[in-house]
């Protein structure tokens, strides 16, 4: 199981919200990169970072300090946040981003997602957050009528490479993921979910991997920040991250 920390960027610092609310930010950083190369530093081959005030307006926000995670780190990043269209997406995999996420694309726009992905094989992911079931977009205020595994389920046929399944009302609460959804998703599709929201401990983690369905990996954000879990240790009990990595001078 892959273990990866989550950057959320507003207004260029690292922050992380309670159930996506941009009036809860609490800043844990004002500069995502050194937090990037911190998180190199601890043994992580892979991040995730979300440009959150991009997912807000619907184009990217956050561009110079997205970049600049890229040009510093030697680490695989996916992104998210705003990316609504083929240029987008196209520009960021050219700039060197590994693999993109769309979220409200992926509700609103299918033939788009069809277009994106025939285009970029294996490089775009399914961002699907939850309320109650259901898919929300537009920085999680717009909740759709989609049932998230139904959408999880055309994506799969459309031929996106993997899930991100965020359970919005866990995402930055530290109250334990939503095991139950996490368990549906996975079982209903065959590519790899990668869970997300609400994970607080080691514990935590040591659910989702028993899961018998199987989880790919998880996303981990305050839980983090906080200290109440331990980077080194989480890679060291959940070897799927890789290694290697490098600042670049």
């Amino acid at each position: 199981m892959i273990i990866m920390p989550a950057i959320d960027i507003q207004n260029g610092s690292c922050v992380r919200l309670v159930r996506g609310d941009p009036a809860t930010a609490n800043i844990f950083s004002d500069n995502p990169t050194d937090q990037a190369a911190a998180f190199a530093a601890a043994g992580c081959s892979r991040i995730h970072v979300v440009d959150l005030d991009g997912a807000f307006a619907g184009h990217p926000a956050n561009v110079s300090a997205v970049e600049a995670i890229i040009g510093k780190v030697n680490l695989e990043v996916q992104l998210g946040g705003g990316i609504r269209d083929l240029a987008t997406v196209e520009s960021w995999l050219e700039k060197g981003i590994q693999q993109v996420i769309l979220g409200t694309a992926a509700v609103e726009d299918r033939r788009l997602v069809a277009e994106i992905v025939k285009k970029n094989p294996g490089r775009i992911i399914g961002g699907i957050d939850a309320k109650n079931g259901f898919a929300a977009t537009r920085g999680w205020v717009k909740t759709s009528s989609v049932r998230a595994v139904d959408l999880a389920l055309q994506l799969e046929d459309l031929g996106i490479s993997s899930i991100i399944f965020t359970d919005i009302d866990r995402d930055g609460a530290m109250g334990g993921p939503n095991l139950e959804a996490v368990a549906e998703m996975v079982a209903a599709v065959g590519i790899p979910v990668y869970a997300s929201g609400g994970v607080s401990s080691m514990q935590d983690l040591r659910r989702l991997a028993a899961l018998d369905a199987g989880v790919h990996g998880v996303i981990v954000g305050r839980a983090i920040y906080d200290g109440s879990i331990d980077l080194k240790v989480a890679l060291n009990e959940f070897p799927g991250h890789g290694g290697g990595n490098q600042v670049m001078s």
